[in-house]
């Protein structure tokens, strides 16, 4: 009827046709945004252009931690770990893929202790063959891609391919890392790709803009390209890793072939919980990161954080306290769980939690808190470890053109890992995750070292979803043991405070991990010291590099946040 009022000198053959046109155009699916948010716009780049070509939030994941591998060797890389969330739309599946690194099956208790049967200062073990663990996040990405990659693996390395054949600029943060690292210029192999000869003979660090090539990467790439994951744990990748390893110039280590030929990525279930009106989700044990920002959220869930108005003195306070209970929780009780048994179910209890946000005093700091019993704890009475863990990591968050979402949570460890290469790639420390003393009191720790087993992680990335259960974020930080809560104020911020994603990322931080209350140096959050200090808090001001990387949707569509802290960049577009 309304085609015959606008047109109604149309034939009747002719208004058919013109309706059919209409109802096609109505019903063709539209352009789906995508985007990529990651730490480097080399690799932002990389994963778009893999989108725009129709390609799938895992297919980008992987071109995007092929880049990154090479432009930020100091954070994260192939001959590292990872932990992998993907939300697919479609079916409605949330997958945790555990990339973690293992332990050798050679080492022994005392992996991490001087001869004087004391634990390691933490640059002599991190500086060494012994930090090495199994590399993990090539094996993870390639069972990840049998399940979710529409796009040929060996294109996703393409881009890769080609910035490490024919160069790339340096960037500030990996201009900054090389030029502070204390040992890097006497490793061997690292000296002549991170340095330059000057003609008095002398080794200066590479200038932010220098334009570097890795042609031993482009090799290691191409193989992977062409023989998945076996380019990696068999032949010479492999090889060459283990031979490095083994011939450490500085405490030799156990990693062995058969490491390689017996590791597995382990698809895990996420741990989800309730916030507000939303379910967050994130990685379960072996890393700390899910369980301990799912404590933090539950135990403020029972406060008023909008009420107390964002970045107060009073929300500081309060989020401050909860982090202190639920970092205590996690010191005690999380491990890798094919060897201990995680509580986790008891640490998200809500009347449990309820009871430790109760432990929460508005006039004063708790000091140092205790860690709780949650209900079925059991009978093991663990003791907290030695982890000092370390910052350099980084984190990816990835939506695609059919809607299905990738947070992706990468590290080497290090700053530059264990300061050895193979394969045109800096190896792993992740060893040094473990506790670094097996026991406290005579009684084990849960995170101590074992052959096969994973170390403990901080790794935290999170996909959320609104109450119709539609995806709603993605996001993570590096940071070590602080990712957790650098994601939690994060989290607060964009639900409670109702900010959008760029803003949110580029929040001063605060946190606190049992111990002081860490500032943000150079913040207006300064100005609140003597306050705090008037509750009794301790206060550390200090550098906090978190590199939070997020995608929301919103009414208007996507929206990134790339944290201003590190060279990171949003890109995307409609296909």
């Amino acid at each position: 009827m309304k085609l015959t009022r606008i047109a109604p000198a149309l034939s009747a053959g002719a208004a058919l046709l013109l309706l059919v046109a209409v109802l096609v155009i109505a019903l063709w699916p539209r352009a789906q945004p995508y985007m990529v948010a990651s730490a480097n716009p080399y690799a932002s780049d990389a994963g778009a252009a893999i989108l725009k070509a129709g390609g799938s939030a895992v297919d980008a994941a992987i071109a995007v931690q092929a880049v990154l591998s090479l432009v930020e060797p100091e954070s994260s890389g192939l001959a590292g770990g990872a932990f992998l969330l993907h939300y697919d739309k479609r079916s409605g599946a949330l997958d945790a893929w555990d990339g973690r690194e293992t332990a050798p099956m050679g080492v022994t208790p005392d992996l991490f202790l001087g001869a004087d049967g004391m634990p390691m200062d933490f640059l002599s073990a991190m500086v060494s063959g012994r930090s090495v663990g199994t590399p993990g996040v090539v094996m993870m990405m390639w069972e990840a891609h049998r399940e979710h990659g529409l796009l040929d693996w060996a294109d996703l390395f393409t881009p890769a391919i080609r910035l490490a054949e024919e160069g790339f600029a340096v960037a500030p943060k990996l201009a900054q890392a090389i030029a502070r690292d204390p040992v890097l210029m006497q490793m061997p192999v690292a000296q002549d790709y991170f340095y330059r000869l000057g003609d008095d003979g002398t080794r200066r660090p590479l200038q932010e803009g220098e334009v570097l090539k890795n042609p031993a990467y482009a090799a290691t790439l191409r193989l992977i390209a062409e023989k998945g994951a076996a380019g990696f744990y068999q032949g010479p990748v492999a090889e060459a890793i283990v031979d490095a390893v083994q011939n450490a110039p500085m405490r030799p280590g156990m990693l062995a072939l058969e490491d390689f030929a017996a590791y597995k990525a382990v698809k895990r279930e996420a741990v989800c919980a309730p916030y507000r009106r939303l379910r967050v989700c994130s990685m379960p044990p072996p890393t700390s990161g899910g369980l301990t920002l799912l404590q933090i959220l539950g135990i403020l869930e029972n406060y008023d954080l909008a009420g107390m108005g964002p970045m107060t003195v009073t929300a500081v306070h309060f989020i401050a306290e909860a982090e202190k209970l639920a970092y205590a929780d996690r010191d005690f009780y999380i491990g890798d769980p094919d060897f201990v048994d995680v509580p986790a179910k008891g640490m998200l209890d809500r009347d449990y939690l309820k009871a430790r946000a109760a432990e929460i005093d508005a006039s004063r700091t708790m000091g140092k808190a205790r860690p709780g019993v949650p209900p079925a704890q059991g009978g093991t009475e663990w003791r907290a470890g030695l982890s000092p863990e370390r910052a350099s990591t980084t984190h990816f968050s990835i939506v695609d053109g059919r809607g299905n979402v990738v947070s992706m949570t990468s590290s080497v460890e290090g700053p530059f890992g264990a300061h050895l290469m193979a394969g045109g790639m800096i190896l792993n420390n992740q060893l040094t995750d473990f506790s670094f003393a097996p026991e406290e009191d005579g009684r084990a720790v849960a995170n101590a070292v074992a052959p096969g087993k994973r170390p403990r992680s901080s790794m935290t990335p999170v996909i959320a979803f609104d109450e119709d259960g539609d995806f709603l974020f993605a996001i993570g930080s590096p940071g070590g043991p602080r990712i957790i809560g650098y994601v939690a104020q994060a989290l607060i911020a964009l639900i409670d405070w109702e900010m959008g994603m760029e803003e949110a990322v580029a929040l001063p931080h605060f946190l606190d991990r049992n111990g002081a209350l860490e500032i943000e140096q150079g913040t207006a959050l300064e100005e609140m010291i003597p306050v705090l200090g008037q509750l009794g808090h301790s206060i550390d001001v200090r550098v906090l590099m978190s590199g939070l990387h997020g995608i929301a949707m919103t009414a208007q569509g996507l929206e990134g946040g790339a944290d201003p802290r590190r060279d990171g960049s949003v890109a995307g577009g409609t296909r």
